[in-house]
C-alpha cells in the first residue's frame, strides 16, 4: 500500500502539544497543567453578550468575506492608532483572520517556496519553522540566548542578502523577551538593506506587567516591508473563538489573502462583532486579566526561589522561561515532573534546540494550584542546584 502522507509531511516533527496531550492522557492522578498556552480566565460577559446579539441577525448565518467585515477591520485599524499611534488603511493594510496562527501559516505559503530561505527565532511558536518547511523552504534559525536577553542578534543572521522573509516574536513565546524600538529599527534597515521583508508576531503585546511592548510598525519605513499579528485570544480570554488580524504591507497582506481565498473563508461574522466590541471597550478586561497573570507570575517566581529555582522574572507574556537545574535535558525532566508529580511544563527542546536547558510554565492555573505545584516540585529541585547563569 501506497504511503498516504505526502512527502513534505516527513520534513517536520510530531506537534510538540499534541505529544504532550498524549503524555497527559497516559498519565494518571490530579494533573496541575502548565502546558498549553490556554487561558482559564473566562471571556468577559460583555464580549459573550455582543456575540449573543450577533446571532440574532441572520446576515452572519452566510458565508462570511475573505478579508473580514468593514466594520472589523476598521475596528482593528482604529485599535492600533489608539495603541501604538500607526494609522493603517483598513481596505487594504487590514485583514481579519481565523486567529493568527493561520495567518502566519498562510502569509509563509503565500511569499516563500522552494528555494527561498527565511529566518526563524530559536526557540519560537513552532509554526514559524514547521510552515517554513512545509513551504519547501528553508530555515535559518536565529538562536536566542539569555545573555541578550532573549533578543536576535541581528548581526550574527548569516546571508541576509539571501533572506526572503525574516519572522520575529516579541513579546516571545516562549522566553517572554521584548523588543526594543532600536531593535526594530535595526531590523527594518537590514530589510530595505537587503531587501528582505519582516514580520512580527505581536499577540503578546497586551500582556505585559512593567511597561507596553511598542509595534514593528512604529518604526518609519516598516509599512514597506512588514506585517504584524495580532490576535484575541490571549488578551480577552478568546483561544477557542479563533480571531485574529494582520496589519501592515497591503501586498503582503495580499499574498496571504491569495493562499486564504484557496484554503478557507474568513470568520464568523458574529465572531467578528465581538471583536469589535473588544476592541473597541475591552482595555478593562485587558487590564484585569493583567492583574491575575501578575499575581500568578509573582507566585510562581516566589515559590521556585523558595525551593531553589531561582528564574528570571518574564515582563511580558504569560510565561515563566525557567532554566533548568544543571544537567537536566528538558524532555527528560517534563517527564520526571508529570510521572512523579503530576505537574506539566513544555520542554524547551521542543521549540527549537536553543531551548533545550529550559522549559516553560504557562500562567494558566490559579494560584492555589501554583502553590501545590511547586509543593510537588520541591523534593525533586532539591536534588540538584540551579544551573549557572549563561555569561
Amino acid at each position: 500500500m501506497k504511503d498516504p502522507c505526502a512527502k513534505r509531511l516527513c520534513r517536520i516533527p510530531p506537534y510538540l502539544f499534541a505529544e504532550l496531550d498524549a503524555l497527559k492522557a497516559a498519565t494518571r492522578g490530579d494533573i496541575i497543567d502548565f502546558g498549553v498556552g490556554d487561558p482559564d480566565l473566562p471571556t468577559p460577559k460583555p464580549i459573550i453578550q455582543a456575540m449573543n446579539r450577533a446571532l440574532k441577525n441572520p446576515a452572519h448565518h452566510r458565508y462570511p468575506t475573505y478579508n473580514g467585515m468593514a466594520i472589523a477591520r476598521q475596528a482593528a485599524a482604529e485599535w492600533y492608532e489608539r495603541r501604538f499611534n500607526v494609522k493603517l488603511d483598513p481596505e487594504t493594510e487590514v485583514c481579519m483572520l481565523l486567529g493568527s496562527k493561520e495567518g502566519i501559516g498562510h502569509l509563509i505559503w503565500g511569499m516563500v517556496g522552494p528555494g527561498d530561505r527565511v529566518a526563524v527565532p530559536d526557540p519560537s511558536y513552532m509554526i514559524y519553522r514547521h510552515q517554513t518547511l512545509l513551504a519547501g523552504a528553508q530555515p535559518v534559525m536565529m538562536p536566542l540566548k539569555e545573555k541578550n536577553g532573549f533578543i536576535v542578534d541581528l548581526d550574527d543572521v548569516r546571508d541576509k542578502s539571501r533572506l526572503k522573509l525574516m519572522l520575529l516574536n516579541y513579546p516571545s513565546n516562549p522566553t517572554a523577551g521584548v523588543a526594543s524600538r532600536k531593535f526594530y529599527e535595526e531590523a527594518v534597515a537590514l530589510a530595505h538593506k537587503h531587501d528582505f521583508f519582516v514580520v512580527n508576531d505581536n499577540v503578546y503585546s497586551e500582556l505585559y506587567f512593567e511597561h507596553k511592548p511598542i509595534s514593528l510598525l512604529q518604526v518609519p519605513g516598516s509599512l514597506e516591508r512588514c506585517v504584524e499579528f495580532h490576535s484575541l485570544s490571549k488578551t480577552y480570554s478568546m483561544t477557542g473563538w479563533r480571531i485574529g488580524f494582520a496589519v501592515g504591507n497591503r501586498d503582503l497582506i495580499k499574498a496571504m489573502l491569495a493562499i486564504k481565498q484557496n484554503t478557507d473563508s474568513g470568520p464568523f461574522q458574529a465572531i467578528q462583532e465581538a471583536a469589535v466590541y473588544a476592541l473597541k471597550h475591552g482595555e478593562r478586561f485587558a487590564e484585569a486579566n493583567r492583574a491575575v497573570y501578575r499575581e500568578r507570575r509573582d507566585e510562581l517566581l516566589q515559590g521556585l526561589n523558595r525551593i531553589g529555582w531561582p528564574v528570571r522574572k518574564p515582563e511580558a507574556t504569560f510565561y515563566v522561561w525557567a532554566k533548568l537545574p544543571r544537567g537536566r535535558d528538558s524532555m527528560g525532566f517534563t517527564r520526571q515532573l508529570l510521572a512523579k508529580h503530576q505537574v506539566l511544563v513544555t520542554p524547551g527542546i521542543g521549540m527549537g534546540p536553543h531551548g533545550e536547558g529550559y522549559v516553560r510554565f504557562a500562567l494558566t492555573a490559579p494560584k492555589i494550584r501554583i502553590r501545590e505545584a511547586i509543593r510537588r516540585m520541591a523534593r525533586t529541585i532539591s536534588a540538584g542546584p540551579p544551573a549557572a547563569s549563561e555569561p
